[in-house]
């Protein structure tokens, strides 16, 4: 067996050991019978109705959807000005600024959230959903700055020169050509914040406050009792939206880049 035979074995090996578990859970969340195993009984839309009637999981997914939402806007609109002033701008301590901006990235999740969570014991504030939002935008801004930053770097400074040479204000200039042409940085961004801000579960179990479940705790706390399809359905759920969310994304930023050239 050749060297890039043996590659490709062990690259075939690795994602099925990824993905097959996750096709399992989408196999299993259409089973029609009771208990979430194999054999399969039959195939059903069962299980996706009971979490229609299921309260706490409608619940749970007004709350990630809020908070999804909420944490997008703000890192959006954060790190687009960001992005200006670390990319447009010089002043002291620019390089220092740009790490501690991406250091939520480099800092493993568990560590943030302890660190956070003692912090707010140190200003002696309980737990509540605007500090929930406020680790959730930490956690997300970095990657939302990070796309916007390299767009806004290919985006050359003459069009805004042009536009400033023919009377337009700093803030005009700002809506009318640069925010069109970083717009594909920005839905990406956006929609990177919403699907990693609706996945979280980490941090969310350290800061979020007692009697408020995402997806993922709710999740994490019926697992705790035991695995039924509802599970299965909802990882099924679950995994559509953060599929599809990034896939939709990256195809209208390609769509809307493609019109800007």
């Amino acid at each position: 067996m050749s060297g890039w035979s043996i590659i490709r074995l062990f690259t075939i090996v690795v994602y099925g050991f990824m993905f097959l578990p996750v096709a399992i859970v989408v196999l299993l969340s259409f089973n029609s019978s009771q208990f979430g195993s194999f054999p399969m009984e039959g195939v059903s839309l069962r299980w996706f109705g009971e979490l229609w009637n299921n309260d706490a999981i409608i619940r749970a997914f007004r709350v990630s959807f809020m908070l999804g939402a909420l944490t997008a806007i703000t890192s959006t609109v954060l790190g687009i000005l960001a992005a200006l002033a670390l990319v447009r701008y010089r002043f002291p301590g620019k390089s220092v600024i740009s790490t501690l901006m991406i250091a939520p990235i480099l800092v493993p999740e568990v560590v943030l959230a302890v660190a956070l969570l003692l912090f707010l014991r140190w200003l002696d504030m309980p737990k509540s959903f605007p500090l929930l939002l406020l680790g959730h935008v930490i956690f997300t801004l970095p990657f939302v700055l990070l796309v916007v930053q390299a767009r806004l770097v290919g985006i050359r400074r003459d069009y805004e020169e042009a536009a400033l040479s023919l009377g337009a204000n700093p803030v005009q200039t700002f809506f009318t050509i640069t925010l069109p042409l970083l717009m594909p940085a920005v839905l990406a961004g956006l929609l990177f914040a919403f699907t990693i801000s609706f996945d979280d579960i980490t941090g969310t179990m350290f800061w979020k406050p007692g009697g408020v479940e995402t997806v993922p705790t709710q999740i994490f706390a019926m697992l705790r009792n035991s695995i039924s399809p509802e599970i299965n359905a909802l990882g099924t759920v679950m995994i559509v939206l953060t599929v599809a969310l990034p896939l939709i994304g990256m195809a209208l930023a390609r769509r809307m880049a493609a019109r800007l050239r």
